[in-house]
Formats: C-alpha cells, sequence, structure tokens
C-alpha cells in the first residue's frame, strides 16, 4: 500500500527540531566571527530598556495576525467566485476566470501594494490607509491562487456524481451546493490553511508603505538601537512561531480530515 499524503509530509515535531538546529548553527556562525560584539542587552527581560524594546517588537504581531487573516478570508472568497465562473458554461466568464487568475497570480505583491497604496486613492479620488491598501492588494494577488486551489478541489470529483446528482432531479448547481462541495472541502481545506502562511510572510512586504506589522517594528528598532542581527534574529524567530503553529493546525486538520475520510 502507498503511503499516505500525510506519511510524505514532514511532522511538526521534525520541522520544529530542523527549524531549531538551523537557527542554532546560524547563531554560532555568526558568533564564529570574532569581530563582532553581540548586545542581546538590548533585549534583555532583566532590563526596562530591554523589556521596552520586547513588548516594541511584539506589538506588530497583532497588525500582521489581522491584516493577513483579514485578507485570507476575502481572498478565499473572491478565489470562490472566481472559480464558478470558470466553471460556468458561460464563455464571458471563462474568460473573466482566466484573465483574473493569469494577471493577479502574474503581478509581485510588492508591486500590488505600491500601486495599490499610492495608485489606487490617485485613480479613484479615495483616500485608504495602509491597512486597508494591505488588505486590497493581499486579497487581490491571493485569489488568484485561491481559485486554483477550489478549481482542482472541485475538478478531483469525479464527474459521475453530478451525473447521479442529476438523475436525483438536481440541477447542475444545486449538485455543486449539495454533493461536490461537501466531497471537495476535504482537498480544499488544508491548502487554504497553508495560504494563511503565506499570507503571514506576504504581510512582511507591506512595512514598505508603513504598516506597523512585525518587520516594520524591527525596521524601526533597528534605527533607534543599530543592533540589526541581534533584532533581525528576533524577527526570524517571530515569524518562524506564527508559521509553525500555522503550519501544526493545517497538519491537524489534514490528519482529521484523513481520518473522517476512512470512517
Amino acid at each position: 500500500m502507498g503511503s499516505t499524503a500525510a506519511d510524505k509530509k514532514m511532522s511538526f515535531s521534525n520541522k520544529l527540531k530542523i527549524s531549531t538546529l538551523f537557527a542554532a548553527l546560524l547563531l554560532l556562525s555568526s558568533c564564529s566571527r570574532e569581530s563582532y560584539s553581540w548586545g542581546w542587552f538590548i533585549l534583555s527581560p532583566f532590563t526596562d530598556s530591554g523589556q521596552s524594546n520586547i513588548v516594541f517588537l511584539l506589538k506588530g504581531i497583532l497588525p500582521t495576525v489581522a491584516v493577513s487573516f483579514v485578507s485570507l478570508v476575502i481572498s478565499v472568497t473572491l478565489g470562490l467566485l472566481v472559480t464558478l465562473a470558470g466553471l460556468s458554461g458561460s464563455r464571458v466568464l471563462k474568460t473573466f476566470n482566466w484573465f483574473w487568475v493569469e494577471a493577479f497570480r502574474s503581478v509581485p505583491v510588492l508591486v500590488m501594494i505600491l500601486w495599490t497604496y499610492y495608485g489606487l486613492p490617485v485613480s479613484l479620488g479615495i483616500n485608504l490607509d495602509v491597512f486597508t491598501s494591505t488588505v486590497i492588494a493581499l486579497s487581490l494577488c491571493d485569489s488568484a491562487f485561491e481559485a486554483e486551489i477550489f478549481r482542482a478541489g472541485i475538478q478531483s470529483i469525479p464527474r459521475s456524481q453530478y451525473e447521479a446528482a442529476s438523475l436525483d432531479g438536481m440541477s447542475e448547481l444545486q449538485a455543486l451546493y449539495y454533493v461536490i462541495m461537501p466531497q471537495a472541502v476535504k482537498n480544499i481545506l488544508p491548502p487554504l490553511v497553508n495560504q494563511f502562511a503565506f499570507m503571514l510572510k506576504m504581510s512582511s512586504i507591506a512595512s514598505v508603505i508603513g504598516l506597523a506589522e512585525l518587520t516594520r517594528k524591527a525596521n524601526e528598532l533597528t534605527v533607534i538601537e543599530y543592533r540589526p542581527l541581534e533584532i533581525y534574529t528576533i524577527l526570524v524567530a517571530e515569524y518562524l512561531f506564527l508559521v509553525l503553529i500555522v503550519s501544526y493546525f493545517s497538519r491537524k486538520l489534514e490528519k482529521s480530515l484523513s481520518g473522517n475520510a476512512l470512517d
């Protein structure tokens, strides 16, 4: 019997071990440079200034998670609508699906964020804050990938399921809602959760327009303390922590869905 999808993927504990080993090697290799004097005192929890700096960095977690979550919700909604357009019998809607996916999958996220923040207000005559601009940019770019995830999940269900539903008197839309989607969701949910990890990482680009997320906070503290190696090491640890949490729940969800499929 072939190995399952879960067996092919590295477990959370193994990922954590490898990530910890990598961080340790990076730290040791940096320490081997005699010319560099580490200044971890700026982030010491035993001093007032260190505690203040730690709190300053941690304040970036909420904006990072918030902008990532809101963007994911919107991009999933857009992606589903785009997928339904592509699966319809209308040539116009199919063309719309193709254009949307190819266009937003091709534009770099950084370029989209810059254009949304600087170009969209001028084009439409509106005011956008950094949070809203970031959400719009991330949602548009990610919706193309969400559409492909939905398309692959729906098309993984045999066509015979539509035919069986049709024999029961269901329309194609009813068959999609009552028969296909409940089965496809098992294939769709794990990659959707993984997209949240993608959003967490991509949100760092919003630092260029001033969003007070993790990377922006690290950049600001670096200017004040001028200890980039120590501060950006903590920044790496923060992103690693967040992504590992998302990966852990993604694996749990996938195992749960696989177990339900076997029942």
